[in-house]
């Protein structure tokens, strides 16, 4: 093979020298050539420029870095096509071509070893030309990059767990501000409730004194009718008295007072619900592990918002028989929010929104359905994404979900979901009686 490399000669032939000097020295360049080409990193060869690129000359060094002799690498017309790691090979093909237009072309792709594994090489190839410009043969240098390609991998895997880290600390400070918004909002409706409460009081106490007096006015109203009628019979007095009443409108007066009375201890009533609901609602302070009963947190929930649902949807309670769970319901009662306000969402005009509970085997079930859109199937496996919604720019965070199952899943529990385009969706929160939560 040493006329393939006459142009690689470090002095040209017949430079000023008698004829067996010459020759020595050609001697000696060809073998320090091929004691380079042995001896570098690189596997020098030369293929055919044509068909699979058969190899006419492989440097001995091959046998060191792939293994093979390079007896074997010749001796097979088809020895590096059949060797080419099978994914690699369309990249190659679909662009060897432009070798011959260009001149040169460089690849970096997977060779399989004697060892039976498959080492990243890096090639450099050169087409080599006759005078009249035909191609002669295709020369290149093979490289072993596997370290390379290793250290690129691996930095390549560390940046993906540092972008999945930040996207899961990014996660969990929107939570955590979510979390505090939450709180906030707790820690206010709790003032509120507090405010409020005074005030509802002393007119609820009042309102029952002014019961008790309308009564009594009445009464005392009904013993003076009843005397007059004991005394003389006096038409003109009688008269006045009919003119009086009549005037007064006694009849009206006492019905009406009464309807009035009535309906506004009713309304205190729905007031002191509603604070009630406020304060069982937050549980401000309430941050430990604790026996609460559900439906009284989904009851205070309902009330909540129950202005956020009225207009669109009937709830219909089917509740069953629950023990006490040990958690923290300040944190369930804001899941039971989330899911009863994305029910009322779904809902476009009117429906229905369901809320069944039960029991078994230690473990409560909370489920809220309704009858609105539903959630389409590509959606379905999102939905407890953080930031995903569906919801129009400026009217969803897209952490309501995520938030509940957080919190779910911090309760030992977890969320289910069933839904169906046009008929609705129902959510199934599952929360064990006796979360191993609670005893850490």
């Amino acid at each position: 093979m040493a006329n393939q490399f006459d142009e690689f000669s470090l002095t040209p032939p017949n430079a000023g020298y008698p004829t067996a000097v010459n020759s020595g020295i050609a001697a000696s360049t060809d073998s320090r050539l091929q004691y380079l080409i042995d001896n570098t990193p690189a596997i020098i060869y030369s293929s055919v420029p044509s068909g699979d690129f058969k190899m006419t000359f492989v440097s001995s060094n091959a046998y060191r870095v792939l293994g093979y002799r390079p007896e074997e690498m010749l001796a097979d017309p088809n020895f590096w096509f059949n060797h080419l790691h099978p994914d690699d090979v369309p990249r190659i093909f679909s662009s060897l071509a432009m070798l011959f237009t260009e001149g040169e072309r460089t690849y970096e792709y997977r060779f399989m070893s004697r060892a039976g594994h498959y080492i990243w090489m890096h090639d450099m190839l050169r087409l080599i030309r006759a005078q009249d410009g035909t191609p002669i043969e295709v020369v290149g240098s093979l490289t072993d990059i596997t370290e390379r390609k290793q250290m690129e991998e691996a930095l390549q895997k560390k940046g993906e767990e540092q972008q999945l880290l930040i996207k899961k600390l990014q996660e969990a400070h929107e939570q955590l501000l979510q979390s505090e918004k939450m709180a906030s909002v707790g820690q206010l409706a709790a003032g509120i409730a507090h405010e409020i409460n005074n005030p509802v009081g002393f007119v609820n106490s009042n309102m029952g004194s002014l019961q008790s007096y309308v009564e009594k006015l009445f009464d005392v109203i009904a013993q003076y009718e009843a005397l007059m009628k004991q005394l003389p019979q006096r038409p003109e007095i009688i008269s006045t008295i009919s003119e009086i009443r009549e005037k007064a409108d006694l009849e009206f007066l006492k019905e009406d007072v009464e309807d009035l009375v009535r309906e506004s201890m009713d309304g205190l009533k729905r007031v002191k619900d509603i604070v009630q609901s406020l304060k069982d609602f937050s549980h401000v302070g309430e941050t430990d592990w604790q026996e609460a009963d559900i439906h009284q947190g989904i009851d205070s929930t309902l009330n909540i918002v129950k202005n956020e649902i009225k207009y669109k949807a009937t709830v219909i309670k089917e509740y069953g028989q629950l023990p006490l769970v040990n958690c923290i319901i300040s944190q369930l009662n804001q899941v039971f929010m989330n899911l009863l306000v994305n029910a009322s969402h779904a809902i476009k005009e009117s429906g229905t929104i369901t809320v069944i509970t039960g029991s078994r085997d230690e473990w409560i079930w909370v489920k809220v359905c309704d009858t609105g859109s539903g959630i389409p199937p590509e959606n379905l496996t999102r939905i407890f994404e953080p930031f995903f919604t569906t919801k129009p720019v400026g009217s969803g965070t897209g952490l309501g979900l995520s938030l509940s199952y957080g919190i779910v899943k911090k309760h030992g529990g977890r969320i289910e979901v069933q839904s169906e385009v046009g008929k609705g969706t129902c959510f199934t929160v599952h929360l064990p009686v006796r979360p191993e939560s609670a005893a850490r």
